[in-house]
């Protein structure tokens, strides 16, 4: 006893589908998230043998004071929550671990004025040029010099 009949429709749709399924194989879609994704620029003393930085980095002299408590060039700033300090090893580093330690650093802002991220620099990287300015608010100022400041 056969329950289910079969008609020409139920067969030519099955082989439709198939052949479109077949057909897929052929012609790919592309997926957004295998696109390629343009990368940022940069500004980099690997010239010299250093680390990539964002572009708006800018140069100071860095002290930690008590954290989360610095000292900018000279003056009273103060880290982010969740600020990074890299060492010239590019590995994260506590501010307590260096409390009272002078650095020349590259560093960026965040969106409310305060340090987001600090990355302690070796000698090649110190002796490449950055645009360092007198501190534009939020890293953005269309006038910049290339001077370094000294280690000393």
């Amino acid at each position: 006893m056969n329950r289910c009949k079969t008609s020409t429709k139920t067969l030519t749709f099955i082989a439709l589908c198939a052949a479109i399924a077949g057909a897929a194989g052929f012609f790919p879609l592309v997926a957004s998230a295998q696109d390629e994704v343009p990368r940022p620029q940069t500004q980099n003393e690997s010239l010299v043998g250093g680390r990539n930085f964002p572009i708006g980095t800018l140069r100071g002299k860095f002290m930690v004071t008590s954290a989360p408590d610095v000292e900018l060039d000279g003056k009273a700033d103060r880290l982010g929550a969740g600020a990074r300090i890299r060492s010239e090893q590019n590995m994260l580093v506590m501010p307590g671990a260096i409390i009272g330690q002078r650095f020349l650093v590259n560093y960026t802002r965040d969106a409310a004025g305060l340090l987001r991220e600090v990355w302690i620099l070796t000698r090649d990287e110190a002796s490449a040029s950055r645009e360092s300015l007198n501190k534009p608010f939020l890293n953005v100022w269309p006038f910049t010099s290339n001077d370094t400041v000294n280690t000393q």
